[in-house]
């Protein structure tokens, strides 16, 4: 396992191999990361707790690094602050070290990454095709293999496009639940903080620790409380019909078949639908009045014309000035029908699949029109944000001798359900859940894994944690129920360790178990062999005074199988 140090050695190696200058707008001198990761070294050594230690971090330059000038790829903006974003220092906060700022499209405006004083960013795999922004540097920096982490935005769909062109995974969370206290605003009701990983896992935890409320950002927000923990069984994936793909190549088209075919091989179920509502609310982010929010963020600033603004950027962010505040609530008012229309299109389903982006033009193309490729960039992410949605883009194969990537897209707070989708087209095992919400509860038998009533934890998205065992201080009789059940019961004496299994719930969805629950069962404490306390399944004392004794069996499944025979 290398040290913080070695890691360290190793990214400034590959920072003089790769020989991308233009992937940095401030890269901090190797000693002081040194020193740093020495000081790391001692802590883990003293038993400190650092679940990210070591991890080197990029981060897009417009997000605060204390000490680090600001400058949102403007000279004239730059600034420097005293303070690091807040998703940034809880980063820190875990022992990740952070390399420096990242080159982007300038105030975040662009899919492209090359509207940039400091230079166009290359592709990581292709230099001379775009690296899509506008989180360019840190999607190239984490793959050309110099940093772990590379930390975005989103706003139309800055942390996707640049993971699919790269060949990179792209964690775009629902708007809020990272923090955007210390970051630039783009257009501040629909921007994101983003992560940028070669894996899910690595990608995962990182979000884990930058995900919660702060009371710095107005537009924050915390799990709900009937957070989704995890996919039906069978999920249920929307994913476009001929129409919808469209856009596409025909070999972009054949890879996207591809990632539909390895989701339902899995046991996934697929059904078409038409994603053009979807696409058409996409166009009220540039073509409508939402482009108000954009001059909100930094307009006065551009107006006063500074040498280093991109033509580009300021020819769309100025003429917004002139737009008339009956047009932006006329477009709000649209966006909330389409907001309406995406919650019925995609009802009953887990997720919606989707290319991540459209093609993979070259640098000389993009220069030659420059708003038009980016908007074909743009034609599968920018509508995300907008209608309240999260993504998880992954890579998924080559189109057309470039990268291509799918991204998996879910409502409002159901980011563990695309992370888990995600999994399955990477073939990573899913991991521990992002969300810390919910309550562990114990399963006994009709609603373990592959038994009748499981489905009624799915339904819930409850999600597995583990299989254990009980103290040893419980009887289990079998009921005479439909389906079969058993019962438990803690007892003084005569008890025995039972088999169940963990798992995770909302708080909510464990209040409609309670509610709907049939006599005899009961909810109550249970004691696990390790000690802990967690809700468990029990019965009335009444009803196992007439039931069958098998708790010799040791649990309900050895049972059901002594029961064969």
């Amino acid at each position: 396992m290398p040290t913080p140090t070695d890691r360290v050695r190793s990214a400034y190696r590959r920072i003089a191999e790769a020989d991308r200058p233009e992937v940095w707008i401030h890269l901090r001198p190797e000693q002081e990361l040194a020193v740093e990761a020495k000081a790391l070294e001692d802590r883990i050594a003293s038993g400190a707790d650092l679940p990210l230690a070591g991890t080197l971090v990029a981060v897009k330059d417009n997000i605060d690094v204390a000490g680090l000038p600001t400058t949102a790829a403007c000279r004239e903006f730059a600034s420097t602050p005293d303070t690091t974003a807040t998703a940034v220092r809880r980063l820190v906060d875990a022992g990740a070290l952070v390399l420096g700022k990242t080159n982007l499209d300038q105030f975040a405006t662009g899919l492209v990454g090359t509207r940039s004083p400091y230079g166009a960013v290359r592709n990581a795999l292709d230099p001379e095709r775009i690296s899509g922004g506008s989180s360019a540097g840190s999607a190239v920096a984490v793959a050309l293999g110099i940093a772990d982490i590379g930390i975005g935005t989103d706003t139309a769909g800055s942390g996707r496009v640049p993971a699919a062109l790269n060949g990179i995974v792209g964690l775009k969370p629902t708007v809020g639940l990272v923090p955007a206290t210390g970051v630039v605003p783009a257009a501040r009701p629909y921007d994101c903080v983003t992560v940028f990983a070669q894996d899910l896992a690595t990608g995962r935890e990182a979000l884990a620790e930058m995900i919660g409320p702060d009371a710095g950002d107005a537009f924050s927000r915390d799990w709900p409380a009937d957070v989704r923990l995890g996919t039906r069984s069978p999920a249920r994936v929307a994913v476009p019909t001929a129409a919808g793909l469209e856009p596409l190549s025909e070999a972009e088209r054949a890879a996207f078949h591809t990632a539909a075919d390895t989701l339902r091989a899995a046991g996934v179920r697929t059904l078409e639908v038409d994603v053009a509502p979807l696409l058409a609310a996409a166009r009220l982010l540039y073509d409508g009045a939402l482009v108000a929010e954009r001059y909100a963020a930094v307009g006065e600033f551009l107006e006063g014309g500074p040498e280093s603004a991109d033509p580009t950027v300021s020819g769309i962010i100025v003429p917004a000035a002139k737009i008339p505040a009956h047009e932006l609530a006329a477009d709000q008012h649209r966006l909330a029908e389409y907001r309406a229309e995406a919650r019925g299109l995609l009802s009953g389903f887990d997720a919606l699949l989707l290319p991540t982006t459209v093609g993979h033009p070259t640098l000389e193309r993009v220069a030659a029109d420059p708003v038009g490729e980016n908007s074909r960039l743009g034609t599968y992410t920018n509508f995300v944000n907008l209608l309240d949605m999260a993504a998880v883009a992954v890579p998924a194969g080559e189109a057309d001798g470039h990268a291509f990537g799918v991204s998996l897209v879910t409502g409002a707070f159901e980011d563990q359900v695309a992370l888990d989708l995600a999994a399955v087209l990477t073939g990573e095992d899913p991991g521990e859940a992002v969300s810390e919400q919910g309550i562990e509860l114990a399963v006994f038998g009709a609603h373990l894994r592959g038994q009748p009533l499981n489905h009624q934890l799915t339904d819930r998205g409850a999600r597995f944690v583990e299989e254990t065992e009980t103290s040893a201080e419980y009887r289990m009789v079998a009921l005479p129920t439909t389906p079969p059940k058993p019962g438990v019961l803690r007892v003084r004496e005569g008890g025995g360790a039972l088999r169940c299994e963990v798992w995770r719930i909302s708080r909510a969805a464990l209040g409609t178990f309670l509610v709907h629950l049939p006599a005899p069962m009961m909810l109550g404490s249970v004691t696990l062999a390790d000690g802990r306390r967690v809700v468990g399944f029990g019965c009335e004392a009444s009803a196992a005074e007439d039931a069958e004794d098998i708790t010799g069996h040791g649990g309900w499944l050895a049972y059901l199988e002594s029961s064969k025979d």
